[in-house]
């Protein structure tokens, strides 16, 4: 067979892409996912794989697949931040976790862009949960730089990469600590050299010599050029109220940086010092123990005070056994404590955009993703009922205004066991 006639059996046999379809959903409870309280009765229309309309009296066009949504709620596809989908399968399985390199002569430069697996049970499962796009960071080796994560989509398509590079990562406070060489005084020192190396570096260029004290690798030193600039935002793992206003301190002498902070158990202490410094935070809501020295003001009201203050504050930190979509159950507990006395929760709609568009605009994406506004991404979630109460779950979901099939282990495991025939059991499990 000719080289040509194979290319033309090959194209043939491929499976063709997946069209975005148009579609409208009527009759639903819609959730902007803006910050805005729900609005009943109302119609969502996606052409193209963008949002065309999302509201109350909106007229569908002729002759587009229409979705009844009574009875069901409609929002936009959840956007999890700081998470490791698609970095591994068994976790304790080195040969499938991909989520750190502690045996790596790099750290910044590593980019976990080309490790992901689109394949992943995590990514399929997250998706039957409402979740449609995802930032991925990287995990620590033996450094305070745990590298470069990426933005990505939860499409089943293989092309998940939204944005690559999308961020650095660097770990202080105790983590920090530990891995600088046993104290944050060199968790720090180990960040202010790796800029200034990086600045020597940008400003000699790529072939100079540079001197012959450095600790970065060529690569590394590259690739925190963008952090320097500011348009590469620098993730800060820290905790303490003390680190966060060590780490809000660092603009004095980089400028540029572009900072979001990630974990923030203490950030309701210097919730106005966050705020006034407009840096955002991903945090976990359900950070209420004191589980070690940095965490001794930990409480659940965190996410609200900071909130309350001015803080742009989104729920992440998805990874192990904090699935993704587990993201509901928390931002719905934000709102019930907000009947608790002397709590400080959030409202629906703020919890919903807690883990919609908040970490669609901390990853750049705002107004393009995580929110039902003309022209964002079409991704679009039905649920079966409040999507902030435990028993509900989505019915249908879209990526690109592609609707994605329930194909994870998990579901094709409840389909096979929901209706057995229990005449070919084994004898073992006859009671």
């Amino acid at each position: 067979m000719s080289r040509r006639l194979l290319l033309a059996a090959l194209l043939a046999a491929a499976p063709a892409p997946v069209l975005a379809q148009d579609f409208a959903i009527t009759n639903a409870t819609v959730a902007i996912g803006d910050g805005a309280e729900p609005l009943h009765n109302g119609t969502v229309v996606v052409r193209g794989g963008r949002v065309v309309a999302a509201g109350a009296g909106i007229a569908v066009p002729a002759g587009i697949e229409t979705v009844d949504g009574t009875g069901k709620w409609v929002t936009p596809g959840l956007f999890s931040a700081v998470t490791d989908l698609g970095l591994w399968d068994i976790e304790a399985l080195d040969e499938s976790n991909d989520t750190s390199a502690d045996a790596s002569p790099f750290n910044a430069a590593l980019d976990v862009a080309p490790a992901l697996n689109p394949a992943s049970e995590h990514i399929a499962v997250s998706r039957e949960g409402g979740v449609t796009r995802a930032t991925v960071a990287p995990v620590h080796g033996k450094s305070i730089f745990a590298g470069q994560g990426a933005v990505i989509d939860l499409g089943t398509d293989p092309q998940i990469l939204t944005r690559p590079r999308a961020f650095q990562y660097v770990e202080l406070g105790e983590a920090g600590g530990r891995l600088a060489g046993g104290s944050r005084v060199a968790a720090y020192t180990a960040l202010r050299n790796a800029l200034r190396e990086a600045t020597e570096a940008a400003r000699l260029g790529g072939t100079a010599q540079r001197q012959s004290d450095v600790l970065l690798t060529r690569a590394d030193a590259a690739a925190l050029a963008p952090v320097l600039d500011g348009t590469q935002p620098l993730y800060v793992g820290v905790e303490r109220a003390a680190d966060i206003r060590s780490v809000l301190a660092l603009k004095t002498e980089f400028p540029k940086l572009n900072l979001v902070i990630v974990g923030a158990t203490e950030g309701w202490l210097v919730a106005p010092e966050i705020a006034a410094a407009g840096v955002p935070v991903v945090t976990m809501p359900m950070r209420d123990l004191p589980a070690n020295f940095e965490s001794l003001a930990a409480t659940m009201s965190n996410t609200g005070r900071m909130k309350k203050a001015g803080v742009k504050v989104a729920i992440g930190m998805f990874s192990g056994h904090n699935q993704p979509r587990y993201a509901p159950q928390q931002a719905g507990n934000l709102v019930a404590l907000t009947k608790m006395p002397g709590a400080v929760g959030l409202s629906w709609g703020e919890a919903l955009a807690a883990i919609t568009s908040v970490p669609a605009e901390i990853s750049g994406l705002g107004g393009k993703a995580g929110v039902l506004a003309p022209g964002a991404v079409g991704d679009v979630v039905l649920w079966d009922g409040d999507p902030l109460e435990l028993a509900s779950a989505p019915v249908e979901v879209w990526i690109d205004g592609v609707r994605q099939p329930a194909n994870s282990r998990q579901s094709r495991l409840r389909a096979r066991y929901r209706d057995l025939d229990e005449a070919y059991l084994p004898k073992a499990y006859d009671w």
